[in-house]
């Protein structure tokens, strides 16, 4: 059985879009070819891949199976491809939204080695807590950093970014330290909200196999990563952060770790873009960097 990537191609837009009409959309083709596509590779491999139906489209358990095998391989194929292509032949502007914290302690340090092998590279980056309107804003890709919402876009899962607890040793001068999560009620957290008035402060702690959220008094409330860690340092309670980034504060004793034993679910970590499998060269080069580049400060 020799499976031709074009119709792994294909289904796997269709599993991630969820729709043979988003599918076609995103590849140029009509829904019909989409469709013949698909069954011709149900027929090929002897099973239903998709279970269809007049409101969604969905994958069998076989299928679910399968597509981790189309992706392995369309991607090794691709990785194969681009083996063979020289350096100066990438060439391209790249537009990017990445994290304040990655893009300052992670992407932008290790960028002179990427631009330095590929010449005909241009990165325009964004780096903001907003999250932007890939399409509308004309973004190639973004990373995002939490759940994702159903936004129609090509999502690639990089890992998780183990979180941590800290305060200012000012703070706990003033305040003690936290040794249980009963002793909170006589503590602060700085709030972190994109939206003022969204949401109330709370303390998110693991519970037997899920996490839940403590109700908590903050007296100031921040809009950024970078204001965040700033009201922490200044003494506004305790925030509850990714680790990278934040470790070089603790061990130079400008923050100290509190409840290690609590700390609030990993935030996972997402590449996403809207070009479906026509995904141009150029942009496919900083993806794979932005996914190498990152592996050494996420879980799995």
């Amino acid at each position: 059985m020799a499976l031709e990537l074009d119709a792994l191609r294909i289904f796997i837009e269709v599993a991630d879009r969820g729709s043979f009409t988003r599918a076609a959309e995103g590849l140029g083709l009509s829904k019909a070819r989409v469709s013949v596509r698909v069954a011709a590779l149900e027929a090929e491999v002897g099973t239903r891949l998709v279970q269809r139906s007049t409101r969604a489209v969905r994958l069998s358990a076989d299928g679910e199976a399968f597509l981790e095998s189309a992706r392995a391989l369309v991607e090794a194929a691709d990785e194969l491809s681009r083996t063979f292509v020289s350096p100066a032949e990438v060439r391209g502007r790249v537009r990017a939204d990445v994290p304040q914290a990655l893009a300052r302690n992670v992407l932008i340090p290790a960028l002179p080695r990427v631009l330095q092998a590929h010449p005909g590279l241009e990165i325009q980056l964004s780096s903001t807590d907003r999250r932007v309107d890939v399409v509308r804003e004309g973004f190639d890709c973004v990373v995002r950093v939490g759940r994702l919402a159903d936004s129609g876009l090509v999502a690639r899962r990089l890992g998780r970014l183990p979180m941590t607890n800290c305060a200012s040793p000012a703070y706990l001068a003033a305040y003690g330290v936290p040794r249980c999560l009963e002793d909170l009620d006589a503590h602060l957290v700085v709030h972190y909200a994109l939206r003022f008035g969204a949401d109330a402060p709370s303390f998110e702690y693991p519970e037997g196999k899920t996490y839940r959220e403590r109700p908590m008094r903050a007296r100031i409330t921040v809009n950024s990563t970078d204001s965040y860690q700033a009201a922490c340092l200044a003494g506004l309670g305790i925030i509850q952060v990714p680790r990278l980034g934040i470790g070089p504060r603790i061990q130079a004793g400008e923050l100290v770790e509190v409840l290690p034993e609590l700390t609030c679910e990993p935030m996972p970590v997402s590449l996403l873009h809207a070009y479906g499998r026509t995904v141009p060269r150029h942009v496919r080069l900083l993806m794979d960097w932005i996914a190498v580049t990152l592996a050494p400060h996420v879980d799995a």
